[in-house]
């Protein structure tokens, strides 16, 4: 009887996930949109954790962000009012938003904004930095600020008015496309940052800012192969919120990491975290880094893989093994393991080299636990130490704790309702 219930709670969850219809269809300023959001309140990825437990890459970048806000002049009076309590944290998941790495999001920042046509949800996240030292990851100088405040001035600016000349994107249909182009929506975002440039070039030049001011936006956007990533997150959010909290289920919404804990949530519990130490990813670094200097994994781009892209899809894009280490065959092993963990085949998300089998969507708890097979990702590592960014890149997988105890908080919630 509990089964048949289970079974049909997550169709019910499946049948959101893969009706989820998200466009990409503004930005704004986070402080304006994204809910309870205000000049006090910065979040950050992962599940929610306080100033003493954070990881040197996420103190830097809300170090960083408190300077870009104009709330602290250096280090030392950013250190110092975030510790004062004066200061409120929350992971970007409690406010339908996600963030790469550090994840940090605060009031002035401008931020995609995607809705889910089918449910009318939103989500949202800011534009992707670039590269090289970045806030994401945790580095707070006087240039990274710069940039920053060039991204509020004139990056976003520019793609807002090309968006209102261009109109509401398929980001979906995107998706779709990079899939089969060698992408897998995670780490390697070639295709997709492409596809995005040919659909914002013709609008952008038509816009009324100078040449100087257009050009850059192209040549910035151009020089970044991640641009893409900081969209494919906000689709992936915007598809799972309304598959949570259906009562029953056991497919995973939410796996996010802050750069100390791992954390899940599942539908038939709600927006309870199920948290454990976060793990350190095995993978290749760049000359001069050790796994040393890697700090555990951090970042809510995860979403993708609870999606059915990233990790899971690595099959679709074999490429992305000279980035984070194998082999095509381990890549196309990764994906093909994933399918014994999760409830369906996407009905959009297609591999060209699996005769166009769908990508393996919708973790279930239950089969994580029975196969001992848990999600595979794939990530960039960052350095454990504030500022000094990326070093790397591998493979990590969440810590069984997590889905242990979910498993056991939802047997624990059937026999208390007399279930069982």
């Amino acid at each position: 009887m509990i089964q048949e219930k289970i079974k049909r709670a997550n169709e019910e969850v499946m049948n959101r996930i893969l009706n989820a219809q998200p466009m990409l269809i503004d930005i704004g300023i986070a402080g304006e949109v994204i809910p309870d959001m205000n000049k006090k309140l910065i979040l950050h990825a992962g599940p929610p954790v306080e100033w003493n437990r954070m990881s040197g890459p996420l103190k830097g970048a809300i170090i960083g962000g408190l300077i870009y806000e104009d709330l602290a002049s250096n280090e030392e009076e950013a250190v110092k009012l975030a510790q004062s309590g004066e200061i409120e944290f929350d992971s970007c998941h409690n406010h339908d938003a996600v963030g790469p790495m550090a994840g940090v999001v605060t009031a002035s920042m401008p931020v995609w904004i995607l809705e889910n046509e089918t449910f009318g949800n939103n989500s949202y996240c800011t534009l992707n930095e670039g590269l090289g030292k970045v806030l994401r990851y945790g580095a707070f100088s006087d240039d990274v600020i710069e940039r920053l405040k060039w991204i509020e001035d004139i990056l976003a600016p520019v793609l807002k008015e090309a968006l209102k000349l261009c109109g509401k994107i398929d980001l979906k249909n995107m998706i779709a496309q990079v899939v089969q182009m060698g992408d897998e929506g995670h780490n390697r975002n070639k295709a997709g940052t492409s596809l995005l440039i040919r659909e914002l070039a013709p609008f952008i030049v038509m816009t009324n800012f100078t040449n100087e001011e257009k050009a850059d936006v192209l040549k910035f956007m151009n020089g970044n192969d991640h641009f893409f990533l900081n969209l494919t997150m906000p689709v992936c959010k915007c598809t799972l919120d309304p598959a949570n909290g259906v009562k029953y289920s056991t497919i995973v919404t939410t796996m996010a990491r802050n750069g100390t804990d791992f954390g899940i949530r599942v539908s038939g519990l709600g927006n309870k975290w199920f948290v454990a130490p976060a793990e350190i990813i095995d993978g290749l670094f760049f000359p001069g880094f050790t796994l040393e200097d890697a700090n555990p994994d951090i970042g809510d781009s995860c979403i993708t893989e609870t999606t059915g892209i990233g990790g899971f899809a690595m099959a679709a894009a074999p490429a992305i093994v000279q980035f984070v280490g194998g082999t095509p065959q381990d890549a196309m092993n990764f994906t093909m393991s994933m399918y014994e963990i999760t409830a369906k085949e996407n009905n959009v998300y297609k591999i060209p080299n699996l005769n166009f089998k769908g990508t393996p969507t919708g973790i279930d708890v239950q089969k994580v636990i029975e196969t001992g097979i848990l999600p595979i990702i794939n990530t960039g590592i960052a350095h454990k130490d504030p500022g000094v960014g990326q070093v790397g890149a591998g493979l990590v997988r969440p810590p069984a704790k997590c889905f242990e105890d979910a498993l056991e908080a939802f047997v624990t919630k059937l026999e208390e309702e007399g279930e069982i």
